[in-house]
């Protein structure tokens, strides 16, 4: 019996949520199962999703994804009636939910989903407790990032 070669694609990222790592200092991420359905996931490998302004939210102890936007394909959606932002279940361990629970009571924080992507044939989702930054935390790591880029091009001119 021979092994079949593993088939690299690219990448495994669907949607990718950049404004959450501006607005938001991420401090601990969780790795959740998404429930979908079938034209959902047939629009994901077509990559019709955002993820900008979602968020998740705690209900009687299950985690729902809020504000997530899945562009159903013409083709893949003529027998049903296509919601693109429907609340959709987050699939967590017990102790996940209570450790996200506990986190978020505290003031200050939240819950965003920072990541939607590919692991095998699953769709998972990134999600992070945050703290919300500030206008002036903003403008500092800003300026942070363009002082190591500053560096970055500096040290590359010197070592030529």
């Amino acid at each position: 019996m021979s092994k079949k070669p593993k088939k690299k694609s690219g990448s495994n990222t669907i949607a990718l949520n950049k404004k959450a790592r501006h607005d938001f200092l991420l401090e601990e991420r969780f790795e959740a199962g998404v429930v979908l359905e079938g034209w959902e996931v047939k629009a994901l490998r077509a990559g019709k999703a955002q993820l900008v302004d979602s968020y998740v939210l705690l209900k009687d102890g299950e985690v729902w994804l809020l504000g997530a936007q899945i562009e159903p394909l013409l083709s893949a959606s003529t027998h049903v009636d296509a919601d693109p932002k429907r609340t959709r279940k987050l699939l967590l361990s017990r102790r996940e939910i209570a450790r996200i629970r506990n986190a978020t009571e505290r003031e200050g924080y939240t819950c965003v989903a920072t990541a939607l992507y590919w692991k095998k044939h699953l769709v998972k989702c990134e999600i992070a407790i945050a703290k919300g930054k500030k206008a002036h935390d903003k403008r500092a790591t800003e300026k942070e990032r363009d002082w190591n880029r500053e560096k970055q091009r500096v040290m590359r001119s010197s070592n030529r």
